[in-house]
């Protein structure tokens, strides 16, 4: 009779925080576009009174990334409420239609 594989267990991996990125940078608004190869996330930080806003930060994933990225923060929002409480969002967000994200192209 066959027995099910075992998972492999790798060696770990060692993750380094350097010090510049360990305090973490804010962001109140992300921007997503896609193209069939890749997902792009400007995470960008508006503030009130600024015409301006900022993209502080830009992720691109692979789409297998991407989706495994909303699993994972499915997963935590699912923990955080069942500990904390509903998350409660405004039903509308107005949108800035003037930003000039990346193209989605190959």
């Amino acid at each position: 009779m066959d027995q099910p594989k075992k998972p492999k267990k790798g060696k770990p991996i060692e993750i380094e925080l350097k010090d510049d990125e360990a305090t973490g940078t804010y962001s109140n608004l992300v921007m997503i576009t896609h193209s069939p190869s890749e997902f792009v996330f400007d995470f960008i930080s508006m503030m009130p009174a600024v015409k301006k806003a900022k993209v502080v930060k830009r992720l691109v994933l692979t789409p297998d990334h991407a989706k495994r990225l909303a699993n994972a923060l499915n997963e935590n929002i699912r923990k955080y409420e069942s500990e904390h409480g509903a998350i409660t969002t405004k039903d509308k967000f107005d949108m800035p239609f003037n930003y000039r994200g990346p193209k989605p192209e190959a």
